[in-house]
């Protein structure tokens, strides 16, 4: 049995060694890469006002949040929550550094990179060039996100999780990458879904497509082995 958990956090801010802290962490559950429909979803106290850049990206005031637990009363939670299941995240760096800072501070232990996958960086490798944020991937698969005015970390993952399966159903994963492509996606997400692939998503021909491509193969591969 493969277990997955796709998560997302909010915070007040980018800089957890400047004090910034979390205030949200919203979690999907997923087995051999179906969604089980558990889920975790926790607000945070940050202890300290949220600033006004980061209230206008997910809509949290300490207001809001200074009636919910800190950290250090929620963390054994998450932890078993989390269990060793694979951590699947977009832009994985930012979410597991700022949680590793968190859980560091409480003497707990730390969440490794080797359980780690990065979205980004299979997204990256899959469509170089394009933009790889979640409203595009959304886009990009005909995800419907459009009940994200805001950032949340519990709908964040909620779509990531659509977002990952469709990069490894678009294609066999053990098939996608190679080289420098290979170096820069997850190691993580490579064993995983050589293991647990998906059947390839399909793409059907037009009439007129169909009938190029089998003009192409009377004009350049005569008696092609397949055709027989």
């Amino acid at each position: 049995m493969s277990r997955e958990i796709v998560f997302d956090t909010e915070t007040t801010g980018f800089e957890y060694a400047k004090g910034e802290r979390l205030v949200e962490i919203g979690a999907v559950e997923l087995i051999n890469h179906v969604p089980t429909g558990v889920t975790y979803h926790q607000y945070i106290n940050p202890e300290k006002e949220v600033p006004e850049e980061a209230f206008k990206v997910h809509g949290l005031s300490y207001d809001f949040l200074k009636d919910y637990p800190t950290f250090d009363k929620v963390a054994d939670e998450w932890l078993d929550f989390i269990g060793d299941a694979t951590l699947v995240a977009h832009n994985a760096s930012f979410d597991i550094n700022f949680m590793n800072y968190e859980l560091k501070q409480l003497g707990k232990v730390q969440m490794e990179w080797s359980r780690v996958v990065d979205t980004l960086e299979i997204a990256r490798a899959l469509f170089p060039g394009a933009r790889c944020n979640l409203d595009a991937l959304c886009k990009r698969f005909e995800i419907d996100n459009t009940s994200r005015t805001l950032h949340g970390a519990l709908l964040d993952a909620q779509l990531l999780a659509e977002v990952y399966l469709e990069l490894l159903g678009g294609r066999e994963p053990s098939l996608l990458l190679d080289g420098e492509k290979k170096k820069k996606a997850n190691s993580g997400f490579a064993e995983s879904a050589v293991k647990n692939y998906r059947e390839p998503r399909l793409f059907p021909l037009s009439e007129e497509e169909l009938a190029e491509h089998n003009d192409f193969l009377e004009k350049k591969i005569k008696a092609a082995l397949w055709n027989n």
